[in-house]
């Protein structure tokens, strides 16, 4: 199983093009439905703990993952199956960018991969978001979890109209969550 973990991860590394909320859905697609070796309950709760800690989540998310599925050894494959690719290609576009960053082309291709990783970013986000408000993310009114949407909305509200710290609306909401749960 540590092999599989690796070559998730190297896969997660190689193509999640556009930083750490592009990598989700890669993410996702490997350790639930790939491998069969988390729930997409498990998952949800993956991204939320790797979002909440500091570091790139796709980093924060391999190294999680490692440490529920096989402890240190799973940790150190995991991490280092996500950042090998990343390292080599970093250091390859950077010889390549700094040789070639005048030529018309680059600036061409460069602006080609900007709506792929828009779209990556926005399915995963949508992914977290139906899981958070629709029990088992399947879209039913049965199905609704009114505190959790209720948070989002309020979370949503604070954020788009008064530009409310990030850091305190997730402790905020941390809080009222808890209260909400231990109350109802």
């Amino acid at each position: 199983m540590i092999w599989k973990l690796f070559f998730a991860f190297l896969q997660v590394g190689l193509f999640s093009v556009g930083g750490g909320y592009a990598a989700i859905p890669l993410i996702q697609d490997q350790i639930v439905h790939t491998y069969h070796l988390m729930t997409m309950e498990e998952f949800s709760d993956l991204v939320t703990i790797a979002e909440m800690t500091p570091g790139p989540i796709s980093i924060n998310s391999s190294t999680f993952v490692g440490m529920q599925l096989d402890g240190i050894p799973g940790v150190l494959i995991c991490t280092l199956g996500c950042i090998i690719p990343s390292f080599i290609i970093c250091l390859t576009l950077a010889h390549f960018y700094y040789k070639y960053r005048s030529f018309g082309g680059l600036q061409t291709v460069l602006a080609a991969l900007r709506p792929a990783v828009v779209s990556l970013i926005g399915s995963a986000g949508l992914s977290i978001l139906l899981l958070g408000i629709f029990q088992d993310g399947i879209i039913a009114v049965e199905n609704v979890q009114y505190v959790e949407a209720g948070l989002f909305a309020v979370c949503l509200f604070l954020l788009r109209k008064y530009h409310a710290n990030p850091i305190a609306i997730i402790l905020g909401s941390g809080v009222v969550g808890t209260i909400l749960y231990l109350v109802l």
